[in-house]
């Protein structure tokens, strides 16, 4: 049970840090910073299928296979969502 209390109280700061320091970037620096993110989410997509491979538990699979659906949305929409971005910087 300490483990989650701890868990979840470094989630919860995580996201107030988070916060504070996406709202304090210029919007000049979002794309690089997009890209930058979208790196980072291509190596959790490779966590998540060495997850899902494991096979220790059927939990572990399912919850590797979500894993998968959610960083594969996650990487392919942040790449739209940069290329609409750059799009904007073209004449």
């Amino acid at each position: 049970m300490e483990i989650l209390l701890m868990s979840l109280l470094i989630f919860v700061l995580s996201i107030f840090v988070g916060f504070e320091l996406i709202s304090k970037v210029p919007p000049t620096l979002h794309t690089p910073l997009m890209s930058g993110a979208n790196a980072i989410s291509g190596i959790t997509l490779i966590g998540a299928l060495i997850c899902a491979g494991v096979k220790n538990t059927e939990w572990s699979t399912i919850l590797g296979f979500v894993a998968i659906v959610f960083a594969t949305v996650n990487v392919f929409g942040g790449f739209l969502v940069t290329d609409r971005m750059l799009k904007m910087f073209k004449k």
